[in-house]
């Protein structure tokens, strides 16, 4: 006779079998809402300051978020306890344990690995650029809409250009965040100057809203003097003081933990401003992010995190990563508010990014959100991605769920953009890259000594040596050096 661990194993190998490959292989497909309702949420968060300030009393007119476990307060407390304990439990048999109350009960019961049901995906445009019926979301201008889809286009075509110039042997290495404009972009909108950005890698659409001109993207691909970083990061590890935006670090999921920190320091000195973090998929695997939001949720740090769910952390599909449903779960098994949005969709990005904002400032407390969306190009210029994906499944993404069409299908239908503007748009940005692509090019590189400056006020005698022996190897073989550094 089987036991019952054995049995429960076979269940769950069963159920997972059973599993047919939906939205990139986790499990059944998540439906689409445009109130984001879901078994899990129990409170609502609005799209609106006044919503927050009204203590939530317009709860139904807004999309959910997952809600923050609190059962160290009374009244949420009993309301956990109603939920859990059953008709043939004594509802006083609880322990009143560090942390909540804990109710008592005489069935064994197992915690189930997920739910059946999906966690829908908030999203306020169908694939055709029409909003949903009943849809909410926070609304924005003529002019916000024109330069969102205006930067979405830039994006776009600076991964274009920077692609070829890669394969052209002119700069060293380049990561495109095609299909990922909508994320990048309209997370960015939604945030203040004063919020402080910690990025991965596929972010730039975020510095280049906060106003990076295309001129610093092309001398930090290129390493020229003009480069902030002089020359010491590899391509694409955009930084800059100015702009709030942190350099990015190679390293995956770094950041998690670091924007914590910096919203902890934000919320010390009172400031009305939140820290802002993201990840890919593949982040989630690493330590750094549950030890990132077990940290926040502790310290009720004011700080969002955002994972761009696109499907693939280069060639390890999501399936392949982890069992629960997708990455919005894991926020509410560490007490976290958490949503699932439509990552193709600006409109909805927008709208829970600028909710999730109010909520961080005001309620002090983190947020998650889960943008599902896909990485059209390969994972960088080091990758093909074709020989662990399907074409037919690139192109269905490029040309079906494109983000960049879906909300441009938007503006036009409000009368906010046409053909000319569409033309003459995408003409001066090309005509803009390729200027500063020339000036980056004939720009001298940084100092050798550069290598070693601005991290100690005097140099210590290690790196001093350091510094002897790398110029005495570069004159006794230059021609294993670059002869356009000066020494």
């Amino acid at each position: 006779m089987a036991s019952s661990w054995s049995l429960i194993r076979r269940s769950r190998t069963l159920i997972h079998h059973k599993k047919k490959l939906a939205f990139l292989g986790i499990g059944s497909a998540p439906t689409f809402s445009s109130s984001c309702s879901s078994p899990f949420m129990k409170r609502p968060c609005a799209a609106s300051a006044a919503y927050i300030n009204n203590n939530y009393s317009s709860a139904h007119h807004h999309f959910r978020f997952l809600r923050r476990f609190e059962s160290t307060k009374a009244e949420a407390a009993q309301l956990e306890l109603q939920h859990y304990v059953t008709d043939d439990d004594d509802n006083n048999q609880v322990i009143d344990f560090p942390g909540g109350k804990v109710a008592f009960t005489s069935e064994m019961r197992f915690v189930s690995e997920s739910i059946q049901k999906r966690v829908p995906c908030y999203r306020v445009l169908d694939d055709n650029g029409m909003p949903m019926k009943y849809s909410n979301y926070v609304q924005i201008s003529k002019e916000m809409a024109v330069k969102m889809y205006s930067d979405m286009v830039t994006l776009q075509t600076m991964d274009s250009i920077f692609y070829e110039v890669q394969r052209q042997g002119r700069i060293s290495f380049y990561l495109t965040s095609m299909g990922e404009e909508a994320v990048n972009i309209a997370s960015a909108a939604a945030l203040s100057f004063d919020d402080i950005i910690l990025p991965q890698y596929r972010e730039p659409g975020v510095l280049l809203w906060r106003g990076f001109t295309l001129q610093q993207f092309v001398d930090q691909l290129f390493g020229n003097t003009s480069d902030l970083g002089k020359g010491r990061q590899m391509p694409i590890h955009y930084g800059s003081n100015k702009h709030n935006y942190f350099t990015v670090s190679s390293p995956i999921a770094t950041q998690l933990p670091q924007a914590v920190g910096a919203a902890y320091s934000l919320k010390i000195d009172g400031k009305s401003a939140c820290a802002v973090t993201y990840c890919g998929d593949g982040g989630t695997s690493e330590g750094d992010f549950h030890a990132g939001l077990n940290f926040a949720a502790v310290m009720d740090a004011p700080v969002i995190f955002i994972c761009r769910n696109n499907g693939w952390a280069i060639s390890t599909p999501v399936e392949e990563q982890f069992r629960s449903d997708g990455v919005v779960v894991k926020g509410q098994a560490y007490g976290i508010w958490s949503i699932r949005v439509d990552g193709n969709d600006a409109l909805a990005v927008y709208s829970a990014v600028h909710t999730a904002r109010e909520i961080a400032i005001k309620e002090k407390r983190p947020v998650l959100i889960e943008a599902l969306t896909y990485r059209v190009g390969h994972h960088s210029t080091s990758d093909d991605s074709t020989k662990y994906r399907p074409i037919d499944e690139i192109e269905y993404w490029k040309m079906e769920r494109n983000p960049v069409n879906r909300f441009k299908r938007w503006v036009e239908r409000n009368g906010w953009w046409s053909d000319h503007n569409e033309s003459e748009l995408r003409s001066s940005v090309r005509k803009q890259l390729m200027q500063a692509i020339q000036v980056a090019e004939k720009a001298q590189k940084p100092q050798l000594s550069d290598l070693f400056n601005d991290v100690y006020d005097r140099l210590p005698s290690n790196l001093e040596e350091q510094e002897r022996l790398l110029r005495e190897i570069v004159k006794k073989h230059p021609e294993d050096y670059p002869s356009d550094v000066p020494l």
